[in-house]
């Protein structure tokens, strides 16, 4: 079972994209997943590279990297569940992620505060450590949103516009 995925003003019929990328055990791998931690590395690895123009040692990074993919993580998830708090009845429905639900505000809000506490406990000026991640993170949700493509959802409607 796929997703249509369509572009008629560019004389692109519906074709389908099947959010499933293989199964391990019984156990679906999404696209969306695969391309939502690729975006991840790509965002760390532009952080650490960015590190040595704003004097951040790499050992920094790394630790900033394990909290703020924990933490930006459960943000996203918390957001989109707050933003949809009636479809949530019980702690096991929050929790589970498969049945959906990421939003990239929940998690750019909590990497900010994380950024920003990770900083303080390791002495580096916060403004510093939000420079050296800033185009990870514009890379990152420009990798995500290809994720989004294959879930064919986060797009805006068909139009007759030109």
């Amino acid at each position: 079972m796929g997703n249509i995925i369509s572009f008629p003003g560019l004389g692109i019929e519906g074709f389908e994209v099947n959010p499933v990328a293989f199964s391990i055990f019984g156990f679906d791998i999404m696209w969306y997943g695969i391309i939502i931690t690729l975006a991840m590395v790509a965002g760390f690895f532009v952080a650490r590279h960015n590190a040595k123009f704003e004097k951040i040692k790499v050992d920094d990074v790394l630790d900033l990297a394990i909290f703020l993919i924990i933490f930006s993580m459960v943000g996203a998830r918390l957001y989109y569940v707050l933003m949809k708090l009636e479809n949530y009845h019980s702690l096991w429905e929050v929790l589970d992620v498969r049945k959906g639900g990421l939003a990239i505000f929940g998690g750019v809000g909590a990497g900010a505060l994380t950024i920003f506490i990770v900083a303080k406990v390791k002495k580096i000026a916060p403004g510093k450590m939000y420079d050296m991640v800033a185009p990870g993170l514009i890379l990152g949700q420009t990798i995500g949103r290809w994720g989004n493509f294959m879930n064919a959802e986060a797009h805006g409607g068909e139009t007759d516009l030109p």
